[in-house]
C-alpha cells in the first residue's frame, strides 16, 4: 500500500499516514524496511525540525508493472457500477489505458494458460534424492 501511494506521488510520512490510516509506529517500521531493502531512499526536506521524504529508487520504480497489475485486477474484479476508481493516461499518446502484460517477442497479450516455464541458466541444480537409511533390525538395536 505504501508503494501504491509512492506511485501516486506521495512522499512524506504524514501523507502516507493520512492516506493509509495505519499507526505511526507501523508506518515507520515499514518505511525503514523499504529503505533497508533499497526500494525507497530517505531524503531530508526540512532541517528544523528534521523531516524526510521517501523517494522511489530504480529498484522501487521497477516494481511499477507489479503495482499496475494489481490495480488492473482491482479495476476488473472489484469495480462497482460507478466504474473504475482510477484512470491511467499515457502521457505520450494522451489516451486512457488498461495495463497489459505482453510477450516481449511477439507483442501478444499474455495469460497464465498460455505460458510454460522452463529452468533457466541461473536455476539451482536439483539436489539428488537421499535414499532412506536402512532400518535397523530389532536384534541390532538390542546389542
Amino acid at each position: 500500500m505504501i508503494l501504491r501511494e509512492c506511485f501516486l506521488r506521495k512522499r512524506r510520512f504524514e501523507a502516507f499516514q493520512s492516506s493509509l490510516g495505519i499507526t505511526r509506529h507501523l508506518l515507520a517500521e515499514r518505511l525503514k524496511k523499504l529503505v533497508r531493502f533499497g526500494v525507497l531512499r530517505r531524503v531530508p526536506y526540512m532541517e528544523s525540525p528534521k523531516r524526510y521524504e521517501y523517494i522511489l529508487t530504480q529498484k522501487g520504480l521497477d516494481l511499477y508493472p507489479i503495482i499496475m497489475s494489481i490495480v488492473h485486477w482491482g479495476n476488473v474484479h472489484m469495480v462497482d457500477s460507478r466504474g473504475k476508481p482510477l484512470l491511467h493516461e499515457h502521457k505520450s499518446c494522451g489516451k486512457m489505458f488498461d495495463p497489459l502484460m505482453i510477450c516481449s517477442e511477439c507483442g501478444e497479450p499474455l495469460n497464465a494458460k498460455e505460458v510454460h516455464t522452463h529452468p533457466g541458466p541461473g536455476a539451482r541444480q536439483a539436489l539428488p534424492e537421499k535414499k532412506p537409511a536402512p532400518s535397523k533390525k530389532r536384534s541390532d538395536r538390542a546389542a
